[in-house]
């Protein structure tokens, strides 16, 4: 058997943010992809292997098999190491692998961008990032494909990371601004997204200006969070899926055990977002929160996608 692998370098090349969001927008709003818990296996004291599959009836079946190593870096690897196996509709046979870490930063981005366009307001021109890993780059072009900003800022613990991303923009027609300051930044700006590891929250709610859309997708355990309880507070919240956020978020978690907020506080998720079945933005003057902690029916539509555009390319 002869499978094609799809490295990260051709899945940069392939992706089109527009065409991947309406597809999980579709995907969404019908609810027929299956997805079921992700499972942890413990492979020793601190080594562990996630499994992530997810499937469609009368549709393609994928698993993301991913490894968490922390004394990998000390080797020279990376900690987190993965690959996407993609299943076809009628057969269930391998199609492809697909890099996982580009497949999972993709989709990722175009999920955040997907919430935003239902939570932002339509006239936003800044944005403000905070984060220098891998995701900035595809976070703030997503973005931009919902939304025409003037001005895109991008704010790291280290400035020169910052300022090496916002270079990677400089042939492109996104102006991107490394920042020092964040809290004189943050009520100038429409939308904040943030994929930080931020264990204490960042971005303040006193801060923060009426009409603003945040979008979190960083501090992915329970322990972890990006935004203080202020912000949550005078916030209308949403989730990518109700039962992840409110297991794995920080953001989420912390608010809820400390009775600030309790679940029917969240207003909807990405699935009744796209079906309708909740509405967006109802003001623009209020705040609007969106969590991501990621599902696996993001992973099967990306895959799809990916699978399709490098057949076309490679016919």
């Amino acid at each position: 058997m002869n499978i094609p692998l799809i490295s990260g370098n051709q899945i940069q090349e392939l992706i089109d943010y527009s065409e991947l969001i309406s597809l999980l927008k579709v995907a969404f709003a019908s609810g027929d992809i299956k997805v079921p818990l992700r499972n942890h296996y413990h492979l020793s004291d601190e080594d562990i292997l996630l499994t992530m599959p997810a499937w469609e009836k009368d549709g393609p079946t994928g698993i993301k098999l991913v490894t968490v190593v922390p004394e990998n870096p000390s080797r020279g690897i990376p900690s987190i190491n993965g690959l996407y196996i993609h299943f076809g509709s009628d057969t269930r046979v391998p199609l492809c692998i697909l890099d996982a870490k580009a497949l999972t930063n993709k989709r990722t981005a175009a999920a955040s961008a997907l919430a935003s366009s239902f939570l932002s307001r339509e006239d936003s021109k800044k944005l403000l990032f905070l984060g220098t890993g891998a995701l900035a780059p595809d976070l703030i072009r997503a973005h931009c494909s919902v939304r025409s900003f003037e001005t895109v800022y991008i704010w790291g613990r280290n400035f020169q990371k910052a300022y090496l991303i916002a270079n990677q923009f400089s042939t492109e027609k996104i102006t991107v601004k490394p920042i020092v300051d964040l809290d004189d930044i943050i009520p100038q700006v429409d939308i904040i997204s943030a994929a930080t590891m931020a264990k204490e929250p960042l971005i303040k709610g006193e801060l923060v200006s009426e009409g603003t859309h945040i979008d979190l997708v960083g501090s992915y355990k329970p322990d972890m969070r990006e935004a203080d309880d202020n912000l949550i507070l005078k916030s209308e919240i949403y989730v990518d899926t109700i039962e992840g956020a409110t297991k794995e978020s920080g953001d989420i978690v912390i608010p809820l055990s400390k009775g600030i907020i309790n679940a029917a506080d969240i207003k909807g998720e990405l699935a009744t977002l796209c079906n309708g079945s909740v509405n967006g933005r109802n003001s623009t003057d209020e705040i609007t929160f969106f969590k991501s902690v990621g599902y696996a029916l993001e992973d099967l539509v990306a895959g799809e996608y990916f699978y399709q555009k490098w057949l076309t390319e490679n016919e």
